[in-house]
């Protein structure tokens, strides 16, 4: 029996590889573009492309299909800059509230949630699914809409509204990075990085979170939560791993926190006169400066969720950005 699936975020890092591992399992694919988006990730996957934004509720009602046994909402604004809060408002929240009425008025079977770790808010030492959260850091607009999205879908599940499961990402590593930590490899490369920031996180390889989507859809109790983490790593040592591979010079020890959120404060001073994005934000600065540990154990054993080393995804990242010329 072939399922049918409808994919936000299709163009995007997560869902390009959700796309071509939906396809290969047999999957009738459909995903929704806007049409300044680009595909090429998945030029060469038969997938049916619907234009639309999920800020326009009536282009999501029009490109669902009815009775779709799968709805992967994956698009969302990953914004770390103040100027640019108002429009992943937009899409974080009116967005995912568009997508869950669409997906609720087409019958759809399921619906998987692509939320971040980051929902919990920054912390450090481990959590896990039932830890508490804290809003302390509902000041980064990312954090904040990434839990009240997250929430909508599962205020959703419990009026019995639709069928919902949220998968909560670490930091994603792995081929088709553009624009998340292939940006810090490019430094390295190119010895332009000023500093490594003091924190660490859990790492994840994008095609393991790809298919614990699917998995999600298989397995998962209506209503559940995965954290989707990976090896735990400073981001000095995943500099240093880069340095390594690129044969380029590293530091050796990190920024204190204060001076990377001083630096952050002047880059994004100069920003505001510029209009120009900075390269690192008090908000970017926050979130960097925490150990932020999350347990898998859940993911591990309900979705058969699989850690991969961290050197093996570092190395796929530059390799990948290597035969795309991305690292010049």
């Amino acid at each position: 029996m072939t399922h049918t699936a409808f994919v936000t975020g299709a163009s995007g890092f997560v869902g390009s590889h959700l796309a071509r591992q939906l396809h290969r399992q047999g999957w009738t694919v459909h995903v929704l573009a806007r049409s300044a988006s680009s595909l090429d990730e998945i030029s060469d996957v038969p997938v049916t492309v619907h234009t639309g934004d999920v800020c326009d509720a009536s282009s999501l009602r029009a490109a669902i299909p009815r009775g779709v046994d799968a709805v992967f909402h994956v698009a969302a604004s990953t914004n770390l800059w103040v100027r640019h809060n108002g429009e992943q408002s937009r899409i974080n929240l009116d967005g995912t509230r568009h997508m869950l009425a669409a997906a609720e008025a087409a019958g759809a079977g399921r619906f998987i949630h692509t939320s971040s770790f980051v929902a919990w808010g920054l912390r450090d030492g481990v959590f896990t699914e039932d830890s508490p959260r804290t809003d302390a850091s509902d000041w980064i607009n990312y954090i904040r809409t990434k839990h009240l999205s997250e929430q909508m879908v599962l205020d959703a599940v419990a009026s019995g509204r639709i069928d919902a499961v949220v998968l909560n990402p670490g930091n994603v590593l792995g081929p088709g990075d553009r624009r998340n930590w292939s940006r810090l490899f490019r430094m390295v490369k190119q010895g332009s990085l000023p500093g490594a920031p003091p924190g660490g996180g859990n790492f994840c390889d994008v095609r393991e979170v790809a298919r614990a989507h699917l998995q999600a859809w298989h397995r998962a109790p209506k209503g559940q939560r995965f954290l989707l983490g990976g090896e735990f790593a400073s981001y000095l040592q995943v500099i240093g791993i880069a340095g390594e591979l690129l044969e380029t010079r590293v530091p050796q020890r990190p920024l204190p926190a204060w001076l990377l959120a001083a630096v952050a404060r002047l880059k994004s001073g100069i920003a505001g006169v510029t209009g120009h994005e900075p390269d690192i934000t008090p908000e970017a600065a926050a979130i960097t400066a925490h150990n932020i540990r999350c347990d898998s154990a859940r993911a591990q054993r309900e979705l058969d969720y699989r850690i991969v080393p961290l050197r093996d995804m570092v190395s796929d990242t530059i390799d990948w950005m290597s035969e795309r010329g991305l690292l010049e």
